[in-house]
């Protein structure tokens, strides 16, 4: 039986799965390698090889609804795209409320997973950990919960770039990239288009001489606000478009493509990318076009090789007197403390049962958390992972057969390929909220929206037609909280309060406004029970999500 559990790591998937265990009266016990929790979003001053790295100038893509766990809504007063130093702030009032502080133990980096000798009747493993060189100890545990993130191997692929070894400036990548400050006056060169390409080229543009962003494949561009104003994440993010989606997902995608190329033309600034919209996570930035079109970022397609200070690019297009290249080329995943076999890869991402559980073990006691690719926020991913794989520790789940298994992980990533443009940087992506679904249908805590509808009708409409923000996966079922309710009827309080720092007189909707608001809703919930019988399950809707995650 199970009752005490390791987890690696105490970062946003460490600390859900903490209080995974928690929540299911299990024994936690966290071995976090650095001396604080946070992970990724603890800003460190000087890079810190093996763990994860980010920029002065990081602001979260998601917003703090979106983002938030379950049963933990972000401080009404906060951003609602916030500001790493708040994220972290964030995770600091998570720890300090479910109190799991106590069942982490720092500067203890995890060395070692094995499988007990009698693996196969206890189900339990060795973990060996390193508090200070040479110094181990040697831990028994009935289950793993590995949540140590994968950003912390920087992917630079110089054998691809001839001639970098002479080449007569300075190169690095984006894992040590702090701030623009030593790039006054430079010209600069960012490879690399992702999310992390697109902060540092805009963050460098405003000191350097001349930016060039070098991509190989171009990228659909999003801002994180929407029309209206509103984060873009709560637009068009509900239950009720995800049921259009499915019935239209072609038209949706390429309507949804259009609305971008009427904001700004991606061919006419150089970002087309060859992939629709849904097939990659987009590049999310506010400020990118408006310094393509100001000149102090220059778009240029895939370096062809490097020769002394200059950089040649495919299309034959040279840049003299260049004095830095950041590589903002992504990461390798790396597990190195897990046993070879349990390390095994389905197409690029690892052999994982619904991206947690491998397939092979004789008792389903190790699962890796946090291990996920969305359009959309990874916190409330990995709580849903964690709180499945608790209640499988527990044998209140049981998993298919190993068989049964390894069919199903083919058939995912047949499906991913064909979906999403999957590689080795990008390894796997799933659709959100079905996938989110399809883990909360085991766990027994789906919302059922025509009860809900029938029962508290105000409720009803917020989790079909609203955002679908985590708190609705908290408000039946095991880990049922009394606060999801309340918390999801506020929550467009939550999000105007960070605006009220000047409040501005808002004109009252006249009564045909009112009346016709009343007749769109009608409408709408008539039109929900029409889909709703043409798909029986949201989780059978195609992956391609709607335009709404990047509205």
């Amino acid at each position: 039986m199970v009752q005490r559990v390791a987890v690696v790591g105490a970062g946003p998937s460490g600390l859900t799965s903490i209080k995974a265990c928690l929540d299911e009266g299990l024994d936690p016990t966290c071995f976090e390698s650095s001396n604080d929790i946070g992970g990724l979003w603890r800003f460190k001053e000087q890079p810190e090889p093996g763990r994860a790295n980010i920029y002065h100038s990081v602001v979260l893509n998601s917003s703090k609804e979106m983002m938030s766990f379950s049963d933990f809504p972000s401080p009404a007063d906060f951003p609602n795209n916030m500001h790493h130093s708040e994220v972290l702030l964030y995770l600091r009032l998570y720890t300090q409320a479910f109190k799991l502080l106590p069942h982490i133990h720092f500067q203890k980096t995890v060395v070692s997973v094995r499988q007990r000798p009698d693996f196969p009747v206890t189900g339990q493993w060795e973990i060996e950990t390193e508090e200070k060189p040479g110094q181990r100890e040697t831990h028994v545990f009935d289950a793993v919960i590995v949540g140590s993130g994968h950003f912390t191997k920087p992917h630079l692929p110089l054998h691809d770039f001839p001639g970098i070894e002479r080449f007569d400036g300075k190169y690095f990548h984006s894992w040590e990239y702090r701030n623009a400050d030593s790039l006054q006056g430079k010209r600069v060169v960012v490879i690399g288009i992702g999310n992390s390409g697109g902060d540092i080229v805009v963050d460098i543009s405003r000191v350097a001489e001349k930016v060039y962003l070098s991509s190989r494949s171009g990228a659909w561009l999003v801002g994180r606000v929407a029309e209206g104003g509103l984060p873009c994440d709560l637009v068009g993010t509900s239950r009720f478009d995800l049921a259009l989606a499915g019935l239209l997902p072609t038209w949706s995608a390429k309507a949804f493509e259009t609305k971008l190329n009427r904001a700004f033309n991606h061919s006419l600034y150089g970002l087309q990318p060859q992939h629709g919209f849904f097939a990659q996570i987009p590049l999310v930035n506010d400020e990118l076009p408006g310094r393509i079109i100001s000149g102090r970022v220059q778009m240029r397609p895939n370096v062809k090789e490097f020769c002394d200070s200059s950089v040649v690019f495919v299309d034959g297009s040279i840049i003299d007197k260049v004095d830095v290249v950041v590589f903002a080329t992504g990461y390798h995943y790396s597990f190195p403390f897990l046993p070879r076999d349990l390390q095994a890869k389905s197409g690029h991402r690892l052999r994982l049962y619904r991206h947690v559980f491998p397939p092979g073990m004789s008792r389903p006691t190790l699962a890796v958390v946090g291990f996920i690719h969305a359009l959309g926020a990874i916190n409330p991913l990995a709580e849903m992972q964690a709180r499945w794989a608790t209640r499988i520790f527990k044998d209140l789940i049981a998993l298919p057969t190993q068989d049964a298994m390894l069919q199903s992980i083919e058939k995912d990533t047949a499906t991913m390929h064909q979906s999403f443009a999957v590689s080795e940087r990008n390894p796997l992506q799933v659709a959100y909220l079905p996938y989110m679904d399809s883990l909360a249908e085991q766990i027994g805590v789906r919302p059922n929206i025509l009860w809900l509808l029938l029962k508290d009708v105000r409720l009803g409409l917020q989790v079909l037609l609203g955002p679908c923000t985590p708190y609705q996966f908290r408000l039946s079922g095991p880990g049922q909280w009394v606060g999801a309710r309340e918390t999801i009827l506020t929550q467009w309080e939550r999000v105007a309060q960070p605006f009220k720092t000047r409040v501005s007189p808002v004109p009252e909707p006249s009564p045909d406004h009112k009346m016709r608001l009343m007749m769109a809703l009608s409408g709408v919930a008539a039109l929900f029970c029409f889909c709703l019988h043409a798909k029986s399950s949201f989780c059978s809707v195609p992956p391609p999500l709607l335009a709404w995650r990047a509205l």
